[in-house]
């Protein structure tokens, strides 16, 4: 029996920055997936090993099960896949020697935190079972598009769609979803991921990469929202890469310098999130057409991004995006942290394939990668294939 999981990424649509100061944020899942595949070795097979396969990095890793069981014992003993854990700090160290013994390239040692959260995430969800775990992504890494998080989740999804902790279909064909008990408890497993990769994060992208659709979140809440306005965004990546730290540190000490100033650029950005929530949530035969709904969204977005620009966390490849999509009156803003990764332009329905095309070649021409997405749709789902 193999099970295969995929999970989306994430954009923010309005929000960054402001919402560490109190404003609301809106983020929403994307058509853009990490998949996690997952079979255990069979007693003919006489392997013993846990194998971690890196397809998109052209990596391998492999750990007999018994070095693994040694490295976490004492520490996950008490654990069940039932009962989400956050792995001690030296469980951590010892998970990282194994980590370490792999000789990850240096240019790639950046994947170190993600390979241990995935051996954490196994010995607690399955235990040791020799098995071989595949991972391809249709997500740039470190781009702000929520890749670790997606990765968490499909991971999270396959080893306990294969446990006991969750009741799954898995003679359904095609792709099914995990009733909403289950989801609860997949999140929480991914955040243990997250948490062992990124050391605090929000929640945000593993909630969002779970349960799919748009969530707006203030002060520590997420709620989740439901929304059937079929949006679409053309998702460029700069390829610049960004100090999310230091980019969150600046905005705080240009904040202490304006004071009133930041603070009234932070309550527009407030003002915009709640606005673009209420389109979001609205019925789509409602009061306004898509056409309109899709304009007011554009308008929003286009001052969201002039007030990240005051904050200061825009970068000339971003502004070299807005110039270039401008030139076809489509609306563009940065989307995460700033200073160089991904910017979002909405892709309005009845805008041609062609213009598409000729955007699309120009942002090229400048060494930006593109990607075109829809906005909102599923979060985490599984499969299974019961072939020999």
């Amino acid at each position: 029996m193999e099970v295969r999981a995929r999970a989306p990424g994430k954009i923010i649509l309005s929000g960054e920055h402001a919402v560490v100061h109190g404003s609301m944020a809106v983020a929403a899942s994307i058509s853009l997936y990490t998949s996690v595949s997952l079979a255990f070795h069979s007693h003919s097979d006489n392997d013993d090993t846990l194998k971690l396969q890196l397809k998109d990095m052209a990596l391998e890793f492999s750990w007999p099960v018994g070095r693994i069981k040694e490295a976490v014992a004492g520490f996950n003993t008490a654990i069940s896949s039932s009962s989400p854990t956050s792995c001690p700090a030296e469980c951590l160290k010892s998970i990282g020697a194994l980590v370490e013994e792999q000789n990850i390239p240096e240019a790639k040692i950046g994947l170190a935190s993600g390979v241990s959260a995935f051996l954490w995430l196994y010995s607690c969800i399955q235990g040791f079972k020799p098995a071989t775990v595949v991972v391809t992504s249709e997500l740039p890494l470190g781009s702000g598009l929520g890749s670790s998080a997606a990765f968490c989740v499909a991971l999270s999804a396959a080893l306990l769609a294969l446990s006991d902790s969750v009741v799954v279909d898995m003679v359904h064909q095609g792709w099914s979803s995990f009733g909403e008990k289950e989801l609860d408890l997949l999140n929480k497993w991914a955040f243990q991921g997250e948490k062992i990769i990124h050391g605090k994060p929000s929640g945000i992208d593993n909630t969002v990469s779970t349960y799919g659709n748009t969530i707006k979140f203030k002060s520590g809440s997420l709620t989740l929202m439901k929304s059937n306005l079929p949006l679409r965004m053309l998702i460029t990546n700069t390829k610049e890469g960004r100090n999310t730290k230091a980019l969150v540190a600046s905005v705080s000490e240009r904040t202490i310098r304006h004071h009133d100033a930041l603070n009234f650029i932070f309550n527009a950005v407030d003002s915009i999130s709640k606005e673009l929530s209420g389109i979001i949530e609205s019925p789509v035969s409602g009061e306004l057409s898509i056409s309109e709904k899709e304009e007011n969204i554009a308008e929003l977005m286009e001052m969201n991004q002039g007030l990240l620009q005051s904050m200061g966390v825009s970068h000339a490849s971003i502004e070299t995006v807005q110039r270039t999509t401008l030139k076809y009156k489509l609306a563009s803003k940065l989307t995460g942290a700033g200073g160089g990764g991904c910017v979002l332009t909405l892709l309005p329905t009845s805008l041609s394939g062609t213009i598409v095309d000729m955007v699309i070649s120009e942002l090229e021409s400048c060494g930006f990668q593109c990607l075109i997405a829809g906005i909102g749709g599923g979060g985490v789902e599984i499969s299974f294939d019961a072939s020999p």
